[in-house]
């Protein structure tokens, strides 16, 4: 049996009991279904003691079909555990970093990481999409108000977003010639201190973006499509109302198991691409939402059991040969 640490937000612990919204917690109460042993705790409770990573957390378990964790917490070594999660949400900030610097002093042949926080601490969910320049829209990664004004004026329409935060945290429509156009600059590079990466608005953002979800190499055929808020040009409330049923194209698909390819090399196994007409504006690799409540409603399926098989599968896999990470 596998012994599984999941590292969850600070404000998932305080609020621990089943939340169908939460990827999380999904992943936690099917491996408790399946008689896993979990343990759970927060990044500010990760710890180097004598060159060892250590970790302060509490054991789960599930009663009358919720979950729950014991009042007792124990300081374990995370090598005393066989899979880590490392899931907390952005952002991606001082503390996000140095609980990072913990699995430094993880031995990898013993412990897999999913994702790797190395690898994590290494890229940026928005910075790096321009790894992959050919699958996104134009846009420019810098501090320089002349430089994204410029850019604007280009293509007439943009989104700016700081590069450390999600769900839409912080992210503005600019259009040239607006009067709030320099307010909104300035503000979110900090008066020309902070990077920001400004994108080429793509005018089928009004239909919303679909939910391109990754593991390992695979490629998940089930998507949604979150759909911009009221009176707002982008997804911002997580209920039923802002889901709709999604099929990827082809070129979807191709995009995906390519960028699928080069994360997995990473050790960034699981994560969700943000696409706009075939377009990735985003790649989350730090706490990737798979809205499995949304997609088992509008496809009338538990995807749960898909995932947690090919979970299942990829962790035999990675546990039974040498985890490199390169």
């Amino acid at each position: 049996m596998k012994n599984i640490l999941f590292i969850i937000d600070e404000i998932e612990l305080k609020y621990f009991e089943f939340n169908r919204l939460v990827t999380n917690f999904w992943l936690i109460k099917e491996l408790l279904d399946r008689d896993f042993f979990v343990s759970i705790s927060t990044k500010n409770r990760l710890m180097v003691e004598n060159t060892q990573a250590k970790v302060s957390c509490f054991e789960a378990y599930e009663k009358n079909n919720d979950i729950f964790y014991t009042n007792k917490e124990e300081k374990k070594c995370v090598n005393d555990f066989d899979i880590v999660f490392f899931r907390p949400d952005p952002p991606v900030d001082i503390d996000y970093i140095n609980a990072c610097y913990v699995f430094d002093f993880v031995d990898r042949e013993k412990t897999l990481l999913i994702n790797d926080p190395s690898a994590i601490k290494d890229f940026n969910e928005k910075f790096h999409l321009n790894y992959f320049p050919e699958f996104a829209p134009p846009n420019i990664v810098s501090s320089s108000k002349q430089e994204i004004r410029n850019f604007v004026e280009k293509y007439e329409e943009a989104i700016i977003k700081p590069l450390n935060r999600c769900f839409g945290s912080g992210v503005f429509y600019l259009k040239n010639g607006d009067k709030n156009e320099n307010s909104i600059i300035s503000n979110l590079t900090n008066d020309g201190k902070t990077m920001v990466m400004v994108q080429k608005y793509l005018d089928k953002a009004r239909f919303g973006d679909k939910r391109v979800l990754i593991l390992g190499d695979y490629v998940f055929d089930e998507c949604v499509t979150k759909l911009p808020g009221k009176n707002d040009f982008k997804f911002n409330t997580h209920s039923a109302e802002f889901f709709k049923h999604s099929e990827l194209t082809p070129r979807e698909k191709s995009e995906a198991q390519r960028i699928a390819q080069k994360l997995s090399k990473m050790g960034l196994y699981m994560a969700g691409l943000d696409v706009i007409d075939e377009y990735v504006i985003e790649i989350n690799v730090t706490s990737p939402c798979f809205f499995i409540e949304e997609i088992n409603t509008q496809n009338n399926i538990r995807f749960q059991d898909k995932l947690m098989e090919k979970l299942l599968t990829f962790i035999d896999y990675k546990t039974s040969v040498p985890v490199k990470v390169c």
